[in-house]
């Protein structure tokens, strides 16, 4: 198991699916610690806590699934034995059904609950796009006991991040976000939230960490708190002793499911933003340059000359993008937007995608060892669609013997091509064959791949591979191989056979 499947196994999002519970009475006395903070938090959560919301939601059939599989109650893996044997009707449904054997059965909608809390006297409440995002009803609870059904203005799933809006007869108490600049590692910190469905409830913590990367998706950013935050926490805030909103509660660390003191909340600055737009447009508009790009290795940054690993390797560039038509090639290494260091590829994408579409970046890159600055005007990301081809590992019988790297080379022959499903643009040689435990082997490439570019040189064919090859071998250190996968186009630093 991977180290991020391994990750996500352990991360539970914090919405809880309605379940009955069991609570048992316990009375835990705890020593009080030399230098423990003693702040008294009964001021500020009668304060905000009439703002934080519970969101009660009714989803469409199948909706839940995919929580229910990242929640991380069965930590052994096997799954229960309920679960196996509805798998084992499905796949015996699914076999026989077409011969009128098994019928259907309709799939239960499921009740769910989380977080949310008030931005606006008028209603609008922020909570998460999975809490709310594939609802088909929502119904919000103030905590004055007071029920709303709400509207879902607009969800982002990038963010997970969603926008409801209630009516009510009267202004509704809200809280306000906070600047996310502020936040500072160390600092007090108190959520609430209806964990479990158990209604409002504060915890309280510090700041544990900030800039957390778990994994979920391209705008990881995450505040890492100690506060306590369980399913049904999702949502819901993170309040500084101020009252202010500095995160929104969203997923925990457990092998259990049940809080161990690592919870994660998407910060104020990256909600801010977002949470405008979905109120004003009910969706996210995001800059689109039109590059897929790939993390700079050590392997690569040799290979390029770079004097360290840092930056966003080009991989490849769209046709008719912002980045096509400003310049950008394969190959560069963008270090900077409109002055922004990039040193990851995280950092590229949040910046692009918090500029908005339309607007000119200025794009600082390396291209063959030399520095170069590009004017790009950035599209639109919602109206983008790209187009992934499906391929199966292909042979040739035209196959060349492996190289010094480890593989074997072919052709692009019609049949190649139709098998591969690869367009008449796609130019280069095929992989047909990876010697295992060679260096190309330890890099990921396989049969059915292929091989674009080596070094600065673009590749033709078979012949102009091997010889390309032949001549980096000579250098006896890395070379840049470009690659072209299922849509995809990468870069891989592979080193030839030790002699």
């Amino acid at each position: 198991m991977t180290k991020t499947k391994k990750l996500l196994s352990a991360l539970a999002l914090t919405t809880a699916l309605t379940a009955p519970a069991l609570v048992a009475p316990m009375l835990v006395t705890t020593p009080a610690i030399a230098g423990e903070a003693t702040h008294d938090f009964a001021d500020l959560a009668a304060k905000v806590t009439p703002a934080v919301v519970n969101v009660a939601v009714t989803l469409k059939a199948g909706a839940g699934e995919d929580e229910t599989k990242m929640s991380g109650d069965d930590p052994s893996g096997q799954g229960s034995s309920q679960s196996q044997m509805e798998e084992f009707m499905r796949q015996f449904a699914e076999r026989f059904g077409q011969q009128g054997h098994a019928q259907k059965r309709a799939q239960p909608k499921q009740q769910a609950v989380g977080t949310g809390f008030i931005i606006d006297p008028s209603g609008i409440i922020v909570t998460n796009n999975h809490v709310a995002g594939s609802a088909e009803k929502i119904t919000v609870t103030l905590a004055d006991g007071r029920k709303f059904p709400a509207k879902l203005l607009g969800a982002d799933a990038k963010t997970d991040l969603a926008v409801l809006q209630v009516q009510a007869d009267k202004p509704l108490p809200y809280v306000e976000f906070e600047d996310g600049a502020k936040v500072r590692v160390g600092q007090s910190v108190m959520a609430v939230g209806n964990p479990f469905g158990l209604g409002g409830t504060v915890t309280t913590g510090i700041v544990s960490a900030r800039g957390r990367d778990i994994q979920s998706g391209p705008f990881d950013d995450y505040i890492q708190t100690d506060a306590a935050i369980n399913r049904g926490n999702s949502g819901g805030p993170l309040f500084d002793m101020d009252g202010k909103v500095i995160g929104i509660n969203t997923a925990i660390y457990s092998p259990t499911g049940g809080s161990i003191g690592l919870g994660f909340a998407i910060p104020s600055s990256l909600a801010k933003p977002v949470v405008a737009q979905l109120k004003e447009h009910g969706r996210v508009e995001r800059g689109l340059l039109g590059v897929q790009i790939q993390p700079v290795t050590d392997e690569i940054a040799s290979s390029l000359s770079l004097g360290s690993a840092s930056g966003a390797l080009v991989a490849q560039v769209e046709p008719d993008s912002s980045a096509m038509k400003a310049g950008i090639q394969s190959g560069d290494v963008i270090k900077s937007v409109d002055g922004k260091s990039i040193d990851t590829v995280r950092d590229l994408t949040r910046t692009i995608g918090a500029a908005e579409p339309g607007s000119t970046v200025k794009v600082s890159l390396m291209r063959d060892g030399k520095d170069m600055t590009v004017q790009a005007k950035l599209g639109d990301s919602d109206s983008k669609k790209v187009e992934q081809a499906k391929a199966d590992t292909a042979k040739s019988d035209t196959a060349k013997e492996p190289s010094s790297y480890g593989v074997s080379l072919a052709p692009l022959s019609p049949e190649a091509r139709q098998q591969l499903g690869l367009k008449d643009e796609i130019k280069g040689a095929l992989i047909a064959g990876v010697e295992q435990g060679s260096p190309a082997d330890d890099q990921g490439l396989r049969a059915g791949d292929v091989l674009q570019q080596v070094g600065h040189a673009q590749v033709t064919s078979p012949k102009d591979a091997a010889a390309q090859l032949a001549e980096a071998k000579k250098a006896n250190k890395p070379v840049l191989m470009k690659v072209f996968r299922e849509g995809m186009t990468r870069f891989v630093a592979v080193s030839p056979r030790a002699t």
